[in-house]
């Protein structure tokens, strides 16, 4: 029986089709793991003082017709005193209104003013300051051991009119982590799970899956329908969520999409979403200079948010890798690599001072080695194998 679940077999049938393969391959893992975040839906951080962000220019135009004068400003150097002159409005709008009241006056100017003042200061604030943080204890894992093995069905076939199609299942259990963000996945449940079901002909490729495909500009995994096709050097693809999500209304119905094409050797990729939030876009270059330096660039707004503009660069020489990102928002990330034969080692830093180190090792026969390590207190280190 073991031999079977590792195995790889092919049925095939004759009626009402060309032909049907079922692939069925293995695999499992196991090691050891210390403070990884738990995957509880709240991020793990350290404390962080407060700072005071930015004030944007329409706060700025409203605190100026509110203070009467031109002291507030976007410089993030003097933040402080834009802050500061919303605080003073709103004391001062306070004063009138209670001025009035005592007076026995029912002014409804007076308490316009001072909701709109107490309003701005709220929005200022909430979207632009960053209040002090305590560490988020309790969302890190204790020292632990994984262990997990997962049986996967691929089933594959082809209709007489040339239409394929597919459909997949897969059986998992145990523990397992999620090293990419060390993250704790927590135990698997054990039980037969149905995959995508697509279908591709030369109309293009139409998969389902019920919450079970990715935003095309998020990540998330919230989409139960998605389609692809290619329009002369125009790769596109369009995912959509039909129904309600119930962990993130957010995206209750939300389409998605993304459009890439390479033209003189500059690669271009669109990609946007339409969420209840409303809609975010993200468009990305890339143009590889030689065979070893590559530049890219990107413009991403989300959703009710300033755009932010990324630019970076990378190499590749000998082994070693090189790459480097900054945007206007004051994020910055280095990441640096060495590859040799079946090893690989990786560091990254950015602008919190958060790291990560991690490194590979093929072993042979299926099976690797992995171990990593960041800033923030967590390590893994454990084999993987593949049947």
């Amino acid at each position: 029986m073991k031999k079977l679940l590792i195995a790889t077999t092919a049925l095939v049938a004759t009626a009402g089709m060309a032909s049907a393969d079922i692939t069925i391959s293995g695999h499992a893992a196991a090691g050891i793991y210390s403070g990884l975040s738990n995957k509880d839906g709240t991020a793990a951080v350290k404390a962080k003082d407060a700072v005071v962000g930015e004030v944007t220019s329409a706060e700025k135009t409203i605190l100026d017709a509110m203070t009467g004068s031109n002291t507030a400003t976007v410089d993030a150097a003097v933040d402080q005193t834009a802050m500061a002159a919303l605080q003073k409005a709103v004391a001062d709008a306070q004063l009138l209104f209670d001025a009035d009241v005592a007076a026995g006056l029912v002014s409804t100017t007076s308490a316009a003013n001072l909701a709109f003042a107490k309003a701005e200061l709220a929005a200022a604030q909430g979207t632009q300051a960053v209040a002090k943080a305590a560490a988020t204890v309790g969302t890190y894992s204790a020292d632990g051991v994984y262990s997990n093995a997962g049986v996967d069905f691929t089933m594959t076939g082809a209709t007489d009119n040339g239409i394929s199609f597919s459909a997949t299942v897969n059986i998992d259990a145990g523990n397992e982590i999620d090293a990419g963000d060390f993250e704790l996945d927590g135990a698997d449940g054990g039980t037969a799970g149905l995959g995508a079901v697509s279908m591709t002909g030369t109309f293009g490729t139409l998969t389902f899956d019920n919450s079970g495909i990715d935003n095309l500009y998020s990540d998330a995994t919230t989409h139960d329908m998605s389609y692809s096709t290619t329009v002369g050097a125009v790769a596109l693809t369009v995912g959509h969520s039909v129904g309600a999500l119930a962990a993130d209304a957010d995206y209750a119905k939300a389409t998605s999409f993304s459009a890439s094409t390479t033209q003189s050797g500059m690669a271009f990729t669109l990609t946007g979403s339409e969420t209840a939030a409303g809609t975010s876009a993200s468009l990305a270059m890339s143009y590889a200079l030689n065979d070893t330096v590559t530049i890219s660039a990107d413009t991403d707004q989300v959703a009710g948010a300033e755009s932010v503009q990324t630019i970076g660069a990378a190499t590749t020489l000998n082994g070693v890798s090189v790459s480097v990102e900054s945007a206007n928002n004051s994020t910055w990330d280095v990441d640096l690599g060495y590859t040799a034969g079946g090893f690989a080692l990786t560091y990254g830093v950015d602008e919190t001072d958060g790291w990560t180190a991690t490194a590979t090792s093929a072993l042979g026969g299926g099976a690797t080695f992995s171990a990593g390590v960041n800033s923030e207190d967590s390590m893994y280190a454990g084999v993987s194998f593949a049947f």
